[in-house]
């Protein structure tokens, strides 16, 4: 199965970077004050902007497994359970721990 391109990897794409990198240096060269005086509002737009953007799809696919029943990370659900017992083990023995701990006080 072919991994699909991202867009921005595609001639559309690139054209926007392009046209993107073009609008950006002429606002900055042309219009300096107004940038750094807007400069903190548009840094707390980058954080909704990069979730939208960089989370993706996290993995998941339309079925939410493939074809031989694993995750996208090649996992089967034995595994994973197998994960979620480890995990609770270790969540018990820290648990004891610091009951020790506080014992000991």
């Amino acid at each position: 199965m072919a991994q699909k391109q991202s867009y921005w990897f595609t001639s559309k794409g690139l054209a926007a970077m392009a046209l993107i990198g073009a609008a950006s240096y002429f606002l900055f060269m042309e219009h300096r004050q107004h940038v750094f005086q807007y400069l903190p509002f548009l840094i707390l737009l980058l954080c909704p902007l990069m979730h939208f953007f960089m989370h993706g799809d996290h993995g998941h696919s339309e079925q939410g497994h493939n074809e031989q029943g694993h995750n996208e990370q090649g996992k089967d659900s034995k595994t994973l359970d197998l994960d979620k017992s480890e995990y609770q083990k270790g969540y018990e023995a820290g648990l004891k721990d610091r009951s020790a701990e506080q014992d000991n006080r």
